[in-house]
């Protein structure tokens, strides 16, 4: 999850059509949950707070590998008493450059890895492997 920059949220309205939003503040919380700050998510607030079942991806774009967690989300709102706590632990992570408007709290149920077909479709692949091949597609280095 530290490797990550954004992680995708998905949701569903209560006829099932789905939302996915990405988000680019969030941070393991305790043993089991993932906080999300909702700086400008209203799709996925009222998704959720109609149907609170939600998926997160985390995916390492060079290393094409990453994690997807599903779970129960809850809405942490300014007037809840943990707001403040909690928005202190986003802001270890994500500095307070953007309004937190709520915290998008999930419990997580379930994990599953995630990892590009081509790792198994080439075996002899490797995570530096990927990393140089992603480094070039997209025309960056690695910091010095």
């Amino acid at each position: 999850m530290r490797e990550c920059v954004l992680c995708w949220l998905a949701t569903a309205t209560n006829d099932g059509t789905p939302n996915v939003s990405p988000k680019e503040m969030f941070v393991p919380h305790g043993e089991d949950c993932v906080l999300i700050a909702n700086i400008a998510s209203p799709n996925s607030v009222a998704n959720i707070a109609r149907n609170p079942s939600v998926c997160v991806s985390f995916v390492d774009v060079f290393k094409q590998k990453g994690f997807k967690i599903r779970g129960t989300a809850t809405l942490v709102e300014t007037s809840d008493p943990a707001f403040h706590s909690l928005l202190a632990e986003i802001h270890q992570r994500g500095g307070e450059d953007f309004p937190v408007r709520s915290i998008i709290k999930v419990r997580v149920e379930a994990t599953e890895p995630i990892i590009a077909p081509s790792y198994w479709l080439y075996p002899e692949a490797t995570e530096q492997s990927k990393v140089d091949q992603a480094m070039e597609t997209y025309g960056v280095r690695p910091r010095s």
